[in-house]
């Protein structure tokens, strides 16, 4: 199986100067907890809920006037839509992360993948077990 075939499609990016206030009210409404950080048209960034609780709201600064270059991490791993959840249940594992952009081969972002989504077939359900026991290990 693809990752294409399990990612979700609807991904929602935000500039460099986008106040963390919408981006959270962003992540609220469309129930996902990761937004891409795009300059030029190129991500550049990743935040996380737990970005914003950490680099924002623990530190306590306004989410109005804090920006999402404030609290974005700028390590970008992404993965391929062509590549096999196998694939994708490795890169977790090895990096210790639950969710990642997915591009296609001209990297362009066409989705987001987590390791929810890697549970949902009931072919992958042990896969995602293991993941998660890497991931959180």
């Amino acid at each position: 199986m693809l990752i294409r075939d399990i990612m979700q499609t609807k991904v929602q990016l935000v500039e460099l100067k986008t106040p963390i206030k919408e981006v959270a009210q962003m992540m609220r409404e469309g129930d996902f907890g990761i937004v891409p950080v795009q300059e030029n048209e190129k991500m550049v960034g990743m935040i996380t809920d737990r970005d914003i609780v950490l680099r924002c709201v623990a530190e306590d600064k306004s989410p109005s006037e804090c920006m999402a270059r404030d609290v974005m991490t700028d390590e970008v791993l992404y993965c391929y839509d062509d590549q096999n959840i196998e694939d994708l249940s490795r890169t977790l594992s090895e990096n210790k992360v639950r969710r990642m952009p997915v591009v296609n081969r001209d990297k362009r972002l066409v989705g987001i993948v987590s390791l929810s989504d890697l549970a949902a077939p009931e072919q992958s359900k042990n896969l995602a077990g293991n993941t998660l026991h890497e991931v959180s290990h």
